[in-house]
């Protein structure tokens, strides 16, 4: 029993060492995200770390040791990322509103104007790792102004200058080294004797600089030019602009806007909003269509598909079926660029040949039905491949005896394949078909790259296009071209996963119906 615990004391302390050495990076992390204000995060970090590192030492932790890594998953791939889209939709978060109120207060302190006083040409000098400026005046011409030393690392604010006749010991900089400073010169505030102060005009020169703003407390900020105050207003996430006295209604906004949490306005204006709801509603009923019409047409062509493929007279059945499955071997997002093309309005070959033959040029991506017609055609030609290869295994399962027991009593084919081969695959078959159903209802890449949408919703106050889909549509929303609203986009995904887990609850109970 010594002889055991002596072998296993080294595994011990080298387990300890390792989950220590983990805690240490990761209380690193945790550090430097709470430097950067980044608090849940941090705090997120943080609890896992204390969490992960219970179950590894402690013995009452042991048996969740190897749930923990799945349980760690699904915490941050999946309910983390929900807990905080559901956060973001009650902010007015969007490309108007990035920033905490504190970060965009610093931003106006951080505001300059050039001031009345003389601008000095400077060099660097460089002795070690110190730095010394040299401001060359033009009124004192046997003088020169000299700065207090500095490098990268410390900067005293403010940096003194003080009028010497000798140049500063070092070598000077050559002006290509000087640039490469550029970013801590940014930084300096230059103090000189009489008390004025020169921060970087340009890359040349200094001169007299002072703060646009100053605070008064309360978040309140006094232009120092005119007097005039920038008050924070919480309803709008802005800091606006007014004369003494004046209401804050009555303002000017300055941007950018800061972070607020405005409540349920995002999920209202989903509900109450004619621009939002009705295109939102439209877009609902179009992706529950064009889900359930994809999975039902590639799964009546696969089907046939593999019926005809083992078809016992048909020759060659390897090359046909090598032939079939190619659309599924070619990356999804070639075949849609190439379909783009090809059902292009002008110039595309479709319309080329319906105009030989019939003189008409359809309107595939401005009529609202034909570029919904093109887009499920596109995709049964891209999901009918996974449904045939689903369904030659299946039909390799069905006892041939069944089939020849029909032949017996004189059963046509259409009888075999209600009567046999549909009963014998759907139970295997409906589970498959779900997750189908689950893939086309996010099915972002065919719709982004196909239509992008096109054609536009008329009435609608958010990009929203008659082919898009629920994901598309939020998409646009969060990273479109004309604005980023996340806080918007989020509370329609919020309302997307609660649609979603109401059609995955019914498509369980309905799924269990069918296997029982």
């Amino acid at each position: 029993m010594e002889a055991v615990q002596k072998v296993q004391s080294p595994m011990t302390w080298l387990a300890w060492g390792l989950v220590g050495l983990i805690d240490l990076i990761l209380l690193y992390g945790v550090t430097l995200m709470y430097a950067q204000e980044e608090i849940a995060f941090a705090l997120t970090i943080l609890l896992i770390v204390c969490t992960g590192t219970w179950v590894f030492i402690s013995n009452k932790g042991y048996n969740y040791r190897y749930v923990f890594p799945a349980l760690l998953g699904v915490s941050i791939f999946i309910v983390f990322p929900l807990i905080y889209t559901v956060n973001v939709a009650f902010t007015n978060y969007s490309s108007s509103h990035l920033l905490p109120l504190e970060r965009v207060k610093k931003h106006h302190l951080n505001k300059t104007y050039k001031t009345e006083g003389e601008s000095y040409n400077f060099k660097v000098y460089q002795q070690g790792d110190d730095y010394r400026l040299l401001f060359i005046s033009n009124k004192e011409t046997n003088k020169h102004l000299i700065s207090s030393p500095f490098n990268e690392l410390s900067i005293p604010a403010p940096l003194k200058a003080d009028f010497s006749p000798d140049l500063p010991d070092g070598k000077e900089l050559p002006f290509r080294d000087t640039i490469k400073l550029r970013q801590t010169l940014k930084k300096l505030i230059v103090q000189l004797p009489d008390n004025s102060e020169l921060s970087l005009t340009s890359l040349r020169k200094f001169g007299p600089m002072s703060k646009l703003y100053r605070d008064i407390g309360h978040d309140t900020l006094e232009d120092v030019r005119s007097g005039h105050l920038l008050k924070p207003d919480y309803a709008t996430g802005f800091y606006i602009e007014v004369s003494e006295g004046q209401p804050i209604s009555a303002g000017k906004q300055m941007g950018p806007g800061f972070v607020i949490y405005n409540g349920w306005s995002n999920f209202v204006r989903v509900l109450k909003d004619p621009g939002i709801q009705g295109p939102f509603l439209q877009i609902f009923t179009w992706t529950l269509i064009f889900a359930g019409l994809s999975v039902f047409f590639t799964l009546v062509i696969g089907l046939l598909m593999a019926c005809l493929v083992q078809w016992e007279p048909l020759k060659g059945n390897g090359a046909y079926r090598l032939l079939l499955i190619l659309p599924y071997a070619v990356p999804a997002f070639i075949s849609i660029l190439i379909f783009r093309g090809l059902f292009n309005q002008n110039f595309g070959e479709i319309n080329m040949l319906l105009n030989l033959l019939f003189g008409a040029q359809p309107e595939w991506f401005s009529n609202e039905f034909l570029a919904k017609t093109m887009v499920v055609l596109v995709n049964t030609w891209l999901g009918y491949p996974y449904m045939m290869i689903l369904s030659i295994g299946l039909l390799k399962s069905i006892p041939d005896d069944l089939y020849e027991a029909s032949a017996i009593d004189g059963a046509s084919p259409v009888q075999n394949f209600l009567s046999i081969t549909l009963p014998m695959i759907i139970k295997p078959l409906t589970p498959l078909l779900i997750a189908s159903f689950a893939f086309n209802f996010n099915n972002l890449v065919l719709i982004a790259l196909l239509t992008d949408g096109a054609p536009n919703i008329i009435g609608a106050t958010t990009p929203a296009g008659a082919t898009d889909i629920l994901v598309s549509y939020t998409f646009r929303i969060a990273f479109g071209q004309y604005g980023q609203d996340y806080g918007l986009a989020s509370a329609i995904a919020t309302f997307i996963f609660i649609m979603v887990g109401v059609i995955a609850w019914v498509n369980l109970k309905a799924t269990k119906r069918v296997l029982e």
